[in-house]
């Protein structure tokens, strides 16, 4: 069964324990892990699923970052501390650059990231004497909506959405896209400038990430967007697939002509790579400091044994098994 979610625009404390169910191992696609202490590497030698429920495990992981990688990560942290309820992990939603920042300022110990970290970012972090491992978790389809009753936008072709985005654009109705289209006001609505989705879309449709019209809606929280877009006939919006899926109820989602027809976001068509280009990797960055600790590694190893079963709970793509295997081999 699909597990909901809902996002917060601060600082989430998870401290409710719920129930432990074991499930199969899975993997994520990282750069090489630090050098362990011997008693983390020990503990992370066997499987945190098989690790007793009375483990004394204690400290805390402070984790940031992206309102997409949100739910994955509440959904792991969730079930994390149900087997080890003396580990404390408070998940911000300050977006992906917003996340960088903190990460980068030793602020928090884990980046969630709906995209790569950017190269001035890597700089700043080498600067700042922050070495990280990145582990991809999960792929996402970044989703075009608009509201239940437009019955026209079915699909956009990405010129389309150019035309409707792009820094110079002065489009104010429907009708200037399609002449078929009603002759009324579209409201556009999409994530802050902190988001990774944000710099996604703006680099895959405008050419460059950031470039964007000025005149939107914007808010790092998606639910926001989504009562936004599900309150307005003329309204349209763009987030992570998992907030579509969740929503689906009040939104309609566009398919995206690509040059190859017009294709809607799935499971099938985000894993295959044919609804593009709005497919992406999504990331967790770990500080290598971090790592070594018994907490954060053990934490890690749960995450990527984990995510096969709860990203498909959220509404995401898992990755294939061989890549979380092989991200499981360097926290060895």
């Amino acid at each position: 069964m699909k597990r909901t979610f809902t996002r917060l625009a601060s600082v989430l404390m998870m401290t409710t324990a719920v129930a432990f169910s074991a499930v199969a191992c899975g993997t994520a696609a990282p750069a090489a892990s630090p050098a362990a202490s011997s008693a983390a590497s020990s503990a992370a030698s066997e499987s945190v699923v098989a690790e007793s429920p009375a483990a004394k495990l204690a400290g805390e992981i402070r984790i940031d970052g992206s309102s997409t990688v949100f739910p994955i990560t509440e959904a792991v942290a969730e079930e994390f501390l149900a087997v080890y309820p003396d580990v404390k992990i408070p998940v911000g939603v300050s977006g992906t650059g917003g996340g960088f920042k903190k990460f980068i300022a030793k602020e928090i110990d884990i980046n969630d990231a709906s995209r790569a970290i950017k190269d001035a970012e890597g700089e700043d972090a080498k600067a700042a004497g922050v070495a990280y491992t990145a582990f991809e978790v999960a792929y996402d389809g970044l989703s075009v909506v608009v509201n239940k009753e437009n019955t026209w936008a079915t699909s956009m072709t990405v010129d389309e959405l150019k035309m409707l985005w792009a820094p110079e654009s002065t489009i104010k109705t429907w009708k200037e896209i399609r002449a078929e289209w009603p002759d009324e006001a579209i409201k556009l609505y999409a994530p802050g400038t902190d988001s990774g989705t944000f710099d996604y879309f703006t680099e895959e449709v405008n050419g460059k990430s950031g470039a964007i019209r000025p005149d939107f809606v914007a808010s790092e929280d998606d639910n926001v967007l989504v009562q936004g877009v599900a309150g307005d006939k003329n309204a349209l919006a763009f987030f992570g697939f998992a907030y579509y899926e969740e929503n689906m109820d009040k939104l309609q989602v566009v398919a995206i002509d690509n040059g190859s027809g017009a294709i809607t976001p799935s499971f099938e068509t985000i894993k295959d790579g044919t609804y593009a280009p709005l497919s992406r990797p999504l990331f967790l960055y770990v500080n290598n400091e971090a790592l070594v600790r018994p907490e954060v590694k053990t934490f890690l190893q749960f995450y990527l044994e984990k995510a096969p079963e709860l990203v498909k709970e959220v509404g995401y793509v898992a990755l294939p098994a061989e890549n979380y295997e092989a991200s499981l081999a360097t926290l060895k």
